[in-house]
């Protein structure tokens, strides 16, 4: 199946690594005019010239929403539209018991996986979408399907990006879609401390797939469900994860 974008215009928030440098090239390659955004311009513009297809990028805090205004302003003024966000951009500062979180790093979670997501939809919603329509994805995560002895906070928030993904649904068709993935351990830096030296290949085993993901894995459920395969998904979670929420119990995917 030949999955096309043409014509249209993409905003990947966290494009310049990992999942979301993933996605943009799977929009790129598919026709779609991309804009990236993240906090370091050098970054974005390496990422920008490596998927190539005419990508540009727009330095942007995803926590800011003035910066967040300016780059869903910026996407539309330089490409005439705005048809898909995909809302990437994650943190996770905190590592251990929930119950023992300071309240900066519980916020700066909270900030950038929920309110930012929130933010950058009200804005494409206002900016162009509420008008013209349009998709949005948000990237979440299997954290937010169970708990975590260490990173119980980032799948909190991940979890209320899920309901908030189904509310947005309900209440923004039929403009605009609204659907979810959740992606099992994927070789990103972001995600590196679980995956790097002896702890991958352990962990990968335990999976049914017996494979850790890689961007691409995810890349290609998002242009599915952006493009118009995905014209009557609404509202809904794609676990994209080899496996691993089905796997028999093992100490090895505790985490």
């Amino acid at each position: 199946m030949d999955i096309r974008l043409d014509g249209k215009t993409a905003l990947v928030t966290g494009g310049s690594r990992g999942i979301g440098k993933g996605i943009a090239r799977a929009y790129a390659e598919a026709g779609a005019k991309v804009m990236i955004a993240s906090r370091k311009a050098e970054a974005l513009a390496d990422a920008a010239a490596e998927i190539g297809n005419g990508c540009q990028w727009v330095v942007a805090n995803t926590g800011d929403p003035a910066q967040a205004e300016a780059a869903l302003t910026a996407t539309i003024e330089r490409f005439g539209s705005l048809d898909v966000l995909v809302n990437n951009a994650a943190a996770n500062p905190y590592a251990g018991r929930t119950i023992d979180v300071d309240l900066p790093r519980w916020d700066k979670t909270v900030l950038v996986n929920l309110t930012a997501p929130l933010v950058w939809t009200q804005l494409a919603w206002r900016l162009w979408m509420q008008d013209h329509g349009g998709a949005v994805l948000n990237i979440s995560s299997v954290g937010a399907l169970k708990t975590s002895g260490a990173l119980g906070v980032y799948g909190v928030t991940k979890a209320a990006l899920l309901h908030l993904t189904e509310q947005l649904a309900a209440e923004l068709g039929p403009q605009v879609r609204v659907n979810a993935i959740c992606p099992g351990l994927i070789r990103t830096d972001f995600a590196r401390v679980l995956w790097e030296g002896e702890r991958g290949p352990v962990v990968a085993q335990a999976y049914p797939l017996k494979r850790l993901g890689e961007p691409e894995d995810i890349a290609g459920a998002a242009l599915y469900l952006a493009a118009d395969t995905g014209s009557w998904i609404t509202g809904q979670t794609l676990v994209l994860d080899g496996g691993g929420l089905v796997a028999i119990d093992d100490p090895r995917l505790a985490e």
